[in-house]
């Protein structure tokens, strides 16, 4: 079930003593991470960069849809930007819950794969009813060809402080960000119209208000200093605090040679 949505992959509730596992870190794995999983060690074709790793993990080569661990060998879970790419997510999110206890899914929203989109994504997903909802991208209407990604990812997202704000205070503009624990409600092609008519037909205020829940005005100040202190919490931990840059995944496995 879901827990809550994380401000980002930097706020998750992962205890000291957890055993965590990373399943497509790709090129930016998470340092907290003490397994990284990954199926293609050369391909770079549905990532942005050759795959990296931290010298102190573990890395193992295997499919997501079917990983070499036993039973909730892991506390936790991260998984980033994977599933939107998977031709089965439901053995693929089986899978984690069957490895892990807890874990983090996230995932472009419908409007973030709208505005940066990949050809290599197979599916659009909405955090629908504390449900990832999954619709095959090749179904859907719309112009999915124009990439704004330039603006969106690399450009706004490192030289706007109010767009930074923007995206932790509205969760789930341009990401869904699931954090679960024991098992993920997962729909794929649903064929009920009330889900449907989220990725076919046009929005209604009713429709707007599910995905982005009315809020008062203490609820929005709140979301915001704490959007804030956590933006400034990051800014001084990347001055201060210096930790080990990855490696590519291909100089790690010659070291380990």
């Amino acid at each position: 079930m879901k827990t809550r949505t994380p401000l980002d992959r930097n706020d998750l509730q992962i205890q000291k003593k957890d055993k965590v596992i990373e399943i497509g870190s790709g090129h930016n794995p998470s340092f907290r991470a003490n397994v990284i999983v990954e199926k293609y060690i050369y391909d770079n074709t549905q990532r942005c960069d050759k795959a990296k790793i931290y010298p102190h993990q573990t890395f193992i080569n295997a499919d997501g849809e079917n990983l070499p661990f036993k039973d909730k060998e892991f506390d936790y879970a991260i998984c980033c930007q994977v599933l939107e790419h998977v031709e089965h997510p439901d053995i693929f999110i089986a899978e984690q819950c069957r490895i892990a206890k807890r874990g983090y899914i996230e995932t472009p929203s419908m409007i973030g794969e709208f505005l940066f989109p990949k050809k290599s994504h197979k599916w659009v997903i909405l955090d629908i009813d504390q449900k990832l909802v999954l619709f095959e991208k090749s179904q859907m209407p719309g112009n999915y060809q124009k990439d704004y990604g330039e603006l969106f990812l690399n450009y706004l997202s490192y030289q706007s402080l109010p767009y930074k704000l923007l995206g932790l205070t509205e969760g789930e503009m341009m990401l869904n960000r699931y954090e679960w624990k024991d098992n993920v409600d997962i729909m794929v092609n649903p064929q009920e119209e009330y889900y449907r008519s989220f990725f076919l037909s046009k929005w209604t205020r009713e429709m707007t208000e599910k995905i982005f829940p009315p809020r008062n005005l203490k609820t929005e100040l709140l979301r915001t200093s704490t959007a804030l202190m956590h933006i400034l919490k990051q800014k001084i931990n990347q001055k201060f605090k210096k930790s080990a840059s990855p490696i590519d995944l291909e100089e790690y496995l010659k070291r380990k040679g």
